[in-house]
């Protein structure tokens, strides 16, 4: 067997980056950004008010002082009026400061309170005298023009996009997102709403793959089921035009194991990893450059496949500088057993702090009801020989 980092290794250093393409921000959306993204012009734009109130002059607006009000600045105003001695401007949340203002005294701490007027009052009356630069946003304070505000690698999220748009662009650099093929294969599989013979089960891998796959960014062209049959996976894999390949089932060492007899005659290499469960692990490139995993077929030994080796080359793929999942030290809230000389990766949930396994029958690949309930992955080193309650362990979150 190859231990786990092994084989993990072997899958990055065989991923490129995909290339990148110019992409509307409204259709980058879970993509990787490709090149930085540095601001425009300084940010904010110009010094504004940070609140609904009176920009005054701050030796001016002591407590007490009755202050004439001179002119009246909306947002989006490009007013600049002069203030003199005693004077002020009622002023809108990111209307530009007036360039004698140096303090904006809110609407609250005046004798008119927050009552909405149509026009602005003659004079105002300070109740709390403000420093100066109260409540005044100043010109760059955020960000200064030509600073970097998104990485190379940035998952464009919401947050991001709006970073961008902050920053003067409508369009930005960002890598293709893979096209993943997954094909189920198996004899025994049939649709989930259909009514199972004896030896027949219900077809869940691609339905665990899809959506998985799209929750790491990429796109799904294809998805087939394919019986236990040399030719019919044969001509199945002709007709697929992917960056990525994922097949579930027939990696083992069964005597209809179709996968591993028809893909190692292309090259893929197949390989018994140290690793509970999904011990059985195929990988390789195809002759077009298309990454192919061949995993597992129990659902939840195709789960931990896809998050310990296939997810992490997606995102490489992808261009995503993070690849990996968030991972905690937490203790178990229960002992179980672990595998002699083998990485376990155990379905558990979060419980008061800590973690206890989510399927009570243990860490079998066929116990795919614990998937529904498990919030993350417990990844017990080969080494250990059993996790005793209050051990500290390393858990993978799965959001």
């Amino acid at each position: 067997m190859i231990d786990v980092e092994a084989h993990r290794e072997r899958i990055l250093s065989a991923t490129p980056t995909l290339p990148s393409e110019s992409v509307s921000l409204h259709d980058a959306l879970g993509r990787a950004l490709a090149a930085p993204v540095a601001t425009r012009w300084p940010v904010p734009l110009f010094d504004n008010s940070a609140m609904d109130g009176y920009a005054v002059r701050a030796q001016d607006a002591v407590a007490g002082a009755s202050l004439r009000v001179v002119a009246d600045i909306p947002a989006g105003s490009d007013a600049d009026p002069p203030l003199a001695p005693g004077e002020s401007a009622r002023i809108m949340t990111g209307a530009p400061v007036p360039s004698d203002a140096d303090a904006i005294v809110p609407l609250e701490a005046t004798d008119l309170g927050t009552q909405v007027r149509e026009h602005a009052p003659e004079r105002v009356t300070v109740l709390a005298a403000p420093t100066p630069g109260a409540h005044v946003r100043r010109r760059g304070g955020d960000a200064p023009e030509g600073t970097e505000v998104v990485a190379p690698g940035a998952d464009l999220d919401a947050r991001a996009l709006s970073t961008i748009a902050s920053a003067g662009y409508d369009r930005v650099e960002a890598h293709r997102p893979a096209r993943v093929a997954i094909l189920s294969t198996g004899s025994e599989l049939i649709a989930p709403s259909a009514t199972p013979r004896r030896g027949q089960i219900p077809e869940s891998n691609s339905v665990l793959l899809s959506a998985a796959v799209r929750e790491a960014g990429a796109h799904v062209p294809s998805v087939l089921t394919i019986p236990d049959d040399p030719d019919a996976l044969r001509a199945a894999l002709g007709t697929i035009d992917a960056d990525v390949l994922i097949l579930s089932g027939g990696a083992s060492v069964g005597a209809f194991d179709v996968v591993k007899a028809v893909l190692s005659a292309d090259g893929i290499r197949f390989d018994s990893v140290a690793m509970q469960p999904g011990k059985p692990q195929g990988f390789g490139t195809r002759a077009d450059g298309a990454l192919v995993f061949c995993l597992p077929g129990n659902p939840v030994s195709v789960a931990v496949s896809f998050e310990m080796f296939v997810r992490p080359a997606l995102r490489r793929l992808a261009g995503f500088s993070v690849i990996d999942r968030r991972r905690l030290t937490l203790p178990a809230r229960q002992s179980w057993t672990t595998p002699p000389g083998r990485t376990q990766v155990l379905p558990v949930v979060i419980d008061g702090g800590g973690v206890r396994p989510s399927a009570a029958g243990g860490s079998g690949s066929h116990l795919v009801a614990s998937l529904a309930r498990a919030e993350a992955f417990a990844v017990i080193p080969a080494d250990v020989e059993r996790v005793e309650e209050g051990d500290h362990v390393t858990v993978m979150m799965l959001s």
